[in-house]
């Protein structure tokens, strides 16, 4: 399994389903995305990535050519 992690900044809407099961927004500022295999995409944030959201591939690429979704390197 490789995991590749890069640092990121959302700077527009990206949404996700929460706990509950409503669609809710990752903040905006700096955050961890993570992929695991090319198949899966994490994104971490908070002072100290306690917070977490699985995003659909689809979705996370949607985010990334809206400008929503910013790889820092």
């Amino acid at each position: 399994m490789e995991i590749t992690t890069h640092p990121a900044r959302i700077v527009g809407p990206v949404a996700y389903l929460g706990g509950t099961g409503r669609q809710r927004n990752i903040p905006l500022g700096p955050c961890l995305v993570e992929t695991v295999d090319g198949q899966s995409i994490e994104v971490v944030w908070g002072a100290r990535g306690e917070r977490s959201a699985s995003l659909p591939l689809a979705a996370a690429e949607a985010a990334r050519e809206l400008g929503h979704l910013v790889l820092l390197d």
